[in-house]
């Protein structure tokens, strides 16, 4: 119910942003997204109705390479967007184009990031960002401002080279802002001293997608033997695996520090 109650709340952000900051200065968004509303503005066809037909395609790919559960979450974030943006009224809260290019990126990563949080996406380039970022580990936000460049060009021959600009600047504020809330890329490496290695090493392993080294230590203070247990997870795992340290020896001693880069095989087979 919280998974779905974020990916609803995280749509009506992204609406928002759409209809009231982008839309009323023909600034677009980022992806099939921003693609849907540029043909919005060209056709009488809604802009809601349009993300639901250029999203199709892609959640087909993604019930192959991301799973059911990730796709059905989608699946309901694309609908409650398109519904929303069909049903919210176009209103030009600001006539300021910077301001409401500024407003209405912070608004959509707000809402992506927000999306992405509960364990789904928001449909489009999302998807393809997010089988990049599994292969690569690299920033979802990133990604998905590169993968924006077409639509900064359809701007500007469509409407104006100020239009692209602004353009620039929402996508710009999405990806940072979805970066800042999306942290699933940062890397965290953890060396946990415990008297219960084999049996913490054993909930690990059966719990954790990681792989852990072990290493034997001995107390200066009181001379007694440790195991130390050293692996890497994402920001995202921290809270499972303080519960999991937790529930098997609450006297571990635990380390934890940020990771700068990842070498080597980072997901265990």
């Amino acid at each position: 119910m919280m998974h779905i109650l974020l990916i609803l709340a995280g749509a009506m952000l992204v609406a928002v942003a759409y209809n009231f900051f982008l839309i009323p200065h023909e600034i677009l968004s980022s992806g099939l997204s921003g693609i849907a509303i540029m043909l919005g503005i060209v056709t009488p066809l809604n802009t809601g109705v349009l993300n639901l037909l250029l999203n199709l395609p892609l959640l087909v790919l993604g019930v192959m390479k991301l799973g059911k559960r990730f796709i059905a979450y989608t699946i309901l974030s694309v609908l409650s967007l398109s519904l929303f943006l069909y049903i919210i009224p176009i209103t030009q809260l600001s006539t300021e184009p910077i301001l409401s290019s500024l407003f209405g990126g912070v608004l959509t990563g707000a809402g992506v990031g927000i999306t992405f949080r509960a364990s789904a996406s928001s449909g489009g380039f999302d998807i393809i960002a997010m089988l990049l970022a599994r292969k690569r580990d690299f920033p979802l936000g990133t990604l998905l401002s590169i993968m924006n460049a077409v639509v900064i060009v359809a701007a500007g021959f469509l409407f104006s080279w100020d239009a692209a600009l602004s353009t620039l600047i929402t996508i710009y504020a999405t990806g940072k802002v979805v970066d800042t809330i999306h942290t699933k890329h940062i890397k965290l490496t953890l060396h946990i001293v415990t008297s219960k290695g084999d049996a913490l090493c054993e909930k690990m392993l059966k719990n954790l997608y990681r792989g852990i080294t072990v290493t034997e230590g001995k107390g200066a203070y009181s001379g007694e033997s440790r195991s130390v247990l050293m692996t890497v997870i994402t920001r995202y795992q921290l809270n499972e695996v303080k519960q999991m340290i937790q529930e098997v020896d609450p006297h571990a001693f635990v380390n934890i520090t940020q990771t700068v880069e990842v070498v080597g095989l980072f997901h265990r087979e």
